[in-house]
């Protein structure tokens, strides 16, 4: 495994968040047009769960960018985004559509996406300190 990618656990972390961010873009994309929404998903509060939820992929899709581009080798980089691109729907599709389309799902991937972060933070800490 070394002569493949050296850093393997950090690779298995990377592989992680960048799955839970796949699949946080396909609920929170699924959510737009505002105007096409579920029906279970138009009120005020399940709004500002969307736009709370855009907020945590923004950040979390940007700290595993960072996070692989400081631990990985570019080709284990592309190598694994390419399979959770590739796989992640599937990950999708095994939600239950109330889950996926109403303000629960909303509020699970709120937890989900916040439970992320926070394992990238402490993850990512140190790497992120040593980027110059």
């Amino acid at each position: 495994m070394n002569a493949i990618e050296p850093n393997w656990i950090s690779l298995l972390w990377f592989a992680a968040f960048a799955t839970v961010g796949t699949v946080a873009f396909l609920i929170v994309a699924g959510m737009f047009p505002l105007s096409s929404r579920p029906v279970s998903a138009r009120s005020y509060a399940a709004t500002l769960l969307v736009a709370g939820n855009g907020l945590l992929l923004s950040a979390l899709l940007v700290g595993t960018a960072l996070y692989g581009y400081a631990e990985l080798r570019w080709s284990s980089l592309i190598v694994v985004t390419g399979l959770v691109v590739l796989f992640a729907p599937g990950l999708f599709e095994i939600w239950p559509s109330s889950l996926r389309d109403g303000w629960r799902g909303l509020s699970v991937l709120v937890g989900a996406q916040t439970l992320a972060l926070a394992a990238l933070a402490k993850v990512a800490g140190p790497s992120w300190a040593n980027m110059s």
